[in-house]
Parts: structure tokens; C-alpha cells; sequence
């Protein structure tokens, strides 16, 4: 038994290439799907970045799916589906699991929450606080999701939590990230947010035209271009209103 076989739940997702009927087509055309062969996933945390439509969501929606939870986020015990919308890159994966079995698992994609929490309502399900989620502000409702619903010892896979948190809230996930660590969790993100991928070890995935790599930090677009607005924000917004020649 290996020693990364023993601290992961999912170890990596493969895509079965001599299965695709055409990477031409969607989703397969995504520059994340289409030079994907195998993601290596980090025992603890990995986070998925980079610009919108490279494919990280769609990516991060088909791991959860071929792990088995629902489409539309949830619990493994959820199967509704409002809109079925999901691509069919589940299809075509291979997902290695490691030696251990969650106790808990959840997959989170902030677009769809709304139908999870008129679900969790619907079927009267605990374990999400006092409130019901839909009688709390979105951020507040995702917090309860992290704070009460989330027990340790699982696989969490969120899409964007941060869309629907403050940036003092990031700063608390970032605890929450470590406390669900500790506790023998593993979580896969796709994440905009510069707070929430700097958690420390992480392994972080950028996303673009070229496929999928490894990247630091401090490396991330995400990490300079905030940190070039903060340290001067007059400049830069007088670069980003400058008014083009003829407008």
C-alpha cells in the first residue's frame, strides 16, 4: 500500500482519449479537456484557476459526477435535477481512488445552491444549521453550509465558494479550509479568489490555452494583477479608465 494511496481519497482523473468521439466538439474542444490526459490531485487541497471558458468548471462538474454525487451539487444521497445541464465528460473519465473511504463528501457549485437548499428544505434534511438555508443571505447560507454541514474526514468539491463571500469570510474559509485538513479531508476547488488559493501547500492548477500545469502562488494572474491594483490603485485605474483614442 502506498503512502499516497493511504492519505488520499482520489488520487487522479484520467481521461479515456481513445474514447472522445472528436476534441473538436464541446466539451471536449475546452482547453482543459483537450490536452488532458491524467490530473494529479493533491492529498489535502487542490485548486483549479484560470479565465473563464478554459474549462475548469465543467472539469471540477464531471469529477464530481464520475465520484457519484449529483449534478447539480449535494450530497451523495442527492438525485434531483431542476435543469439537467451537465456535459457528458463524466462519461470519459477514469477516477483512481486511493485506499481510504470519505465519511462525508459534498460537491458545491455556487450557480446551482439555490436548488440544493430548496431540496434540503423539500426532504427536511439536518445537519445544516438551525435556519433554513433559504431564510439566510446567500453568504450566509454558504457559511452554514461550510460550518455546519461540512464534518471532516471527506471529499469536498467546490466550485467558486467564494461567490457568495465576503473577502473577511474568504479569510474565515481559509480556516475552515485548514480545520477540514486537519481533519483528514481532501478538497478540490475552482476558485477565482486570490485568498482562498493562497492556503498554504496547496497544490495549485492553472487552466488556459496550453492545457493544464502546476503553478505557484505568486505566479498566478490572479495573485499579480490584484497585488498591482492594491499597491497603487490610483494608477492603475487611471490605466483601466483611460479613454481610447476617438471614444
Amino acid at each position: 500500500m502506498s503512502l499516497e494511496a493511504c492519505r488520499h481519497f482520489l488520487l487522479f482523473a484520467e481521461l479515456k482519449r481513445a474514447e472522445v468521439p472528436s476534441f473538436d466538439i464541446y466539451p471536449f474542444c475546452l482547453p482543459a479537456v483537450r490536452s488532458m490526459e491524467r490530473l494529479e490531485l493533491h492529498p489535502s487541497v487542490t485548486f483549479l484557476v484560470g479565465e473563464n471558458g478554459t474549462g475548469k468548471s465543467t472539469l471540477l462538474e464531471a469529477i464530481a459526477v464520475a465520484w457519484g454525487f449529483n449534478a447539480e451539487g449535494g450530497s451523495k444521497n442527492f438525485s434531483f435535477a431542476t435543469r439537467p445541464s451537465h456535459s457528458e465528460l463524466f462519461r470519459f473519465l477514469r477516477l483512481a481512488r486511493g485506499f481510504r473511504k470519505p465519511k462525508d463528501g459534498f460537491f458545491l457549485r455556487a450557480e446551482s445552491f439555490f436548488n440544493v437548499a430548496s431540496q434540503v428544505e423539500a426532504l427536511g434534511v439536518s445537519g445544516y444549521g438551525r435556519a433554513s438555508l433559504h431564510e439566510q443571505s446567500h453568504g450566509e447560507s454558504f457559511w452554514a453550509l461550510f460550518m455546519e454541514r461540512f464534518r471532516g474526514n471527506g471529499l469536498y468539491i467546490l466550485d467558486e465558494p467564494e461567490a457568495a463571500l465576503s473577502p473577511s469570510r474568504q479569510m474565515a474559509a481559509l480556516i475552515r479550509i485548514h480545520q477540514l485538513v486537519q481533519a483528514e479531508s481532501q478538497l478540490v476547488i475552482a476558485t477565482h479568489s486570490p485568498i482562498l488559493m493562497a492556503y498554504p501547500n496547496a497544490l495549485i492548477l492553472q487552466l488556459s490555452e496550453n492545457g493544464v500545469h502546476p503553478v505557484h502562488y505568486e505566479d498566478t494572474e490572479h495573485f499579480k494583477l490584484s497585488k498591482q491594483f492594491f499597491d497603487n490603485p490610483k494608477r492603475m485605474l487611471v490605466e483601466l479608465l483611460r479613454e481610447e483614442p476617438g471614444g
